[in-house]
């Protein structure tokens, strides 16, 4: 017999397939254990107060110790948000609840890696302790500490800083619901982190988050039009009304109490919840997150709260298929030629990451309840939406056209120049000396060298639209990084890091 081709038609197809594989990224491996170590250490060199003995990032000292003490109130301790000096209330309180949720949603993976789960625990309560002094009097919320004009024309380690220090508050008179609204969000996801490792200290928790909503739903009114110094920096776009319902379906989960549940569904479509469909979710616009929360409620109410809960449960799918790219009319969020979600060029990396969070989620839900998502009468899996939740999670540790690790000190390539005061100068371990606002300008901020300090698990803000990345101190939309940019990472990693391990 002769020797010719078996299968003729497989070796065309192959022949056709070579040249696209080849320009293909080759499947990596990654150590998710690693990346969620240094995923929560990140949060400790952003630490503003009394560090305590047991600090891991050792360039970094103490800060910002007499915060407060101007308006009469200690206000020492918290979190810097990115590479300034500012503590701004908002999206710390996001940072925390985002924290917990990881904590919460994916409690035994992070339990699992070992000593991981008290360094969680740990960066939650560092941020809770500042919340609970910030909330000084059950109408009162300090929501920032120092002026962003004036901190950004100083360059300078944190233990340095010398400028006002100005709190800012809101009131009954001076309203700010969606600060109110995210911190007793906060309180309330941490409050179930802490339910059975501290009772005490968790019944202080929700108990301020319960002060925290009722005071920010009596009291109505944008945060930025009371405190007007923030809106360069954080101003509300989508207004209070989604942060009303992300605490109040947070109380739900922390109290059972029906009537926040039902805050939730009777104002649920004169709020937003859900009348908007969103394709981010950020410190910022939270519908899309209220939207997942109430679409993994059971539907064992009455017709109409399960109608309501429903409405809720379409704009949670809408969001998802705008992340798969699988809504009508390009309703979807755009992607780079790499493959990366790019809402918008300014930290692109803040919407991936909770993006990667909520698809990790719903799609744990999907697989739990055994369910399939529809986008537009495309049959959508739950192993295909947690498919996608990983391809996020790999392009951001290196997976990408520019091999780019953009969590830095994981791998050898990243970020090394991050715009962050305090990791481009010499750390306090090893230069006491005071630098002076000016100096730091003229002596760290223009160099072309490394930072000085690797800000190990920091996330920074991203590449552009078209996969590339600059990496200098002044490029600030690409180099600078956010807490909340890795907050949700900490709970995909441990889930990744169990599957790797498995």
């Amino acid at each position: 017999m002769g020797t010719g081709l078996r299968h003729p038609i497989f070796v065309q197809q192959w022949a056709v397939l070579v040249p696209i594989l080849a320009f293909l990224p080759l499947s990596q491996c990654f150590n998710y254990g690693e990346a969620l170590s240094k995923s929560i250490l990140y949060h400790e060199a952003q630490r503003s107060g009394q560090l305590p003995y047991n600090q891991r990032v050792t360039w970094r000292h103490h800060s910002g110790l007499s915060d407060g003490f101007q308006e009469g109130v200690d206000l020492v301790g918290g979190y810097y948000d990115a590479g300034d000096n500012v503590k701004f209330g908002l999206p710390m309180a996001f940072t925390i609840t985002m924290l917990s949720w990881s904590v919460l949603q994916y409690q035994e993976q992070v339990v699992a890696a070992g000593g991981e789960y008290s360094h969680a625990l740990q960066a939650i309560k560092w941020g809770t302790d500042y919340l609970i002094k910030a909330h000084s009097e059950p109408h009162v919320l300090w929501v920032q500490v120092g002026d962003g004009k004036n901190d950004h024309q100083c360059w300078q380690r944190p233990e340095d800083m010398r400028n006002s220090r100005r709190a800012y508050k809101i009131d009954e008179k001076n309203p700010g619901s969606e600060a109110a609204g995210e911190t007793a969000a906060a309180m309330a996801a941490a409050s179930i982190v802490f339910r059975k490792v501290n009772p005490h200290y968790s019944h202080i928790l929700l108990e301020r988050a319960q002060q925290l909503f009722e005071f920010g739903d009596k009291f109505r009114g944008k945060y930025d039009d009371s405190v007007e110094v923030v809106k360069k920096y954080y101003p509300s776009a989508s207004g209070y009304k989604d942060e009303l319902l992300w605490a109040a379906l947070w109380l739900y989960k922390a109290t059972e109490n029906v009537d926040y549940l039902n805050y939730a569904l009777e104002n649920a479509e004169s709020f937003g919840g859900t009348t908007w469909a969103i394709k981010e979710f950020s410190w910022d616009i939270k519908y899309a997150g209220v939207q997942i929360l109430a679409a993994m409620l059971p539907e064992d109410k009455n017709e109409e709260q399960n109608h309501i809960l429903q409405e809720y449960r379409s704009k949670a799918d809408y969001y998802i298929c705008a992340n798969l790219n699988k809504n009508e009319n390009a309703s979807n969020v755009p992607r780079t030629p790499g493959g990366l979600l790019y809402t918008r060029k300014w930290n692109p990396m803040q919407y991936v990451s909770t993006a990667a969070f909520l698809l990790m989620v719903y799609s744990d839900h999907l697989k739990a309840t055994n369910q399939n998502l529809n986008c537009n009468g495309i049959r959508v899996t739950a192993d295909q939406i947690y498919a996608s939740s990983k391809f996020q999670v790999d392009y951001i540790l290196g997976s990408n056209p520019i091999s780019m690790s953009y969590l830095v000190g994981y791998g050898s390539t990243f970020p090394r120049r991050v715009h962050h005061r305090g990791a481009s100068i010499e750390g306090y371990d090893k230069n006491k000396g005071y630098i002076g606002c000016k100096e730091g300008f003229q002596n760290w901020f223009r160099r072309q060298d490394s930072n000085p300090n690797v800000l190990v698990g920091a996330l920074a803000g991203g590449p552009d639209k078209d996969d590339q990345f600059s990496d200098h101190r002044g490029n600030f939309r690409q180099s600078e990084p956010c807490t909340y940019n890795t907050a949700p990472l900490v709970g995909i990693f441990a889930k990744l890091h169990t599957l790797e391990k498995n």
